[in-house]
């Protein structure tokens, strides 16, 4: 099955509480990558993000963290920081006597309306993924995407699951390109070949969807509702060789991805993050891994959902 860690280089760890319905997932990325990031929603919660901005002076992480918790879970990332330092993984300073220092970006999603409302991912949790990372990527009700759920109009009682996806393409010339989501949308998802609703905002009178991109010009939507309980995170990765700003770009254009399948989306309410990897040598032009990004995207969205099980009383797809 395609899948993120089809570019070599990358392997993918989950710590998930199914009990507590929260966790985390790592992607590690240890002789390190060129990575980029492009933030949409407009209630994002990350750690690390400034520093791949082109003009800034890191060139290469070391991981990427994606996690539950909303702004608790960013300290899980000393778990993964702690991991890459004991193994002398990280930037090199220089400097007699100072450790190599890891650089691992993070973002986290709302999850704490799902389960046990205490609970948010630690940094031991965050080590152990790091510990059962392999180049096999398990979906759906796993690490971050344990306790996501998608199409919150009417608050978590209407809502559905959503979870963890994955996928990949490979270009021309062996050029890899894949992503991995975590699917936690204030809005509904779609199978964009068909443009209906695979999940989301369920109707209260039990008459199908309630359509959340259309009931939002019709209807007016109740204070505070779905406020700061969602968000969308991605990596997407490419054997491709790119530079700081092509990472940065590539990250831009995957949000395309975002919004083929996910309605409405980068909306007040969501985070939406996408963090996008170089680890490689393989030569392609940014026009066509532009392309390959964005429909990975999508369909890793998709497979999210689609293999997203039912839990703490919201229905997922996958029964």
């Amino acid at each position: 099955m395609p899948q993120i860690t089809d570019v070599k280089g990358l392997r993918v760890g989950h710590a998930t509480d199914q009990k507590a319905l929260t966790g985390c997932t790592v992607i590690l990325c240890e002789e390190g990558a060129v990575g980029g990031v492009d933030v949409r929603g407009s209630a994002p919660g990350t750690r690390e993000t400034d520093l791949l901005r082109p003009m800034n002076l890191v060139q290469r992480v070391h991981a990427v963290l994606l996690t539950g918790g909303s702004a608790f879970g960013l300290a899980a990332a000393d778990g993964v920081m702690r991991y890459l330092e004991e193994r002398g993984i990280g930037l090199d300073t220089g400097i007699p006597g100072v450790p190599r220092i890891p650089i691992v970006p993070a973002a986290v999603i709302f999850d704490l309306r799902v389960g046990d409302q205490r609970a948010r991912p630690t940094a031991q949790m965050a080590y152990d993924a790091c510990r059962r990372a392999t180049t096999t990527v398990e979906e759906g009700n796993a690490g971050a995407g344990t306790g996501a759920t998608v199409g919150k109009l009417l608050g978590a009682a209407s809502a559905m699951k959503g979870g963890v996806g994955t996928w990949s393409v490979t270009l021309p010339g062996g050029v890899v390109v894949g992503a991995l989501a975590v699917v936690n949308a204030f809005g509904d998802v779609l199978d964009d070949r068909t443009g209906q609703i695979l999940a989301g905002a369920r109707d209260p009178g039990g008459a199908g969807f309630l359509n959340m991109q259309k009931t939002l010009q019709t209807v007016e939507v109740p204070p505070g509702m779905g406020i700061g309980e969602n968000t969308t995170l991605v990596a997407v990765a490419t054997n491709a060789r790119l530079s700081k700003e092509d990472a940065n770009w590539l990250a831009r254009v995957a949000h395309d991805g975002l919004a083929r399948v996910i309605a409405p989306v980068h909306t007040l309410y969501d985070g939406d993050t996408i963090f996008a990897l170089s680890i490689g040598e393989a030569k392609s032009n940014l026009l066509s891994l532009g392309a390959a990004a964005v429909e990975v995207v999508a369909e890793a969205i998709k497979r999210a959902v689609r293999l997203a099980k039912s839990a703490g009383g919201v229905p997922g797809l996958a029964g």
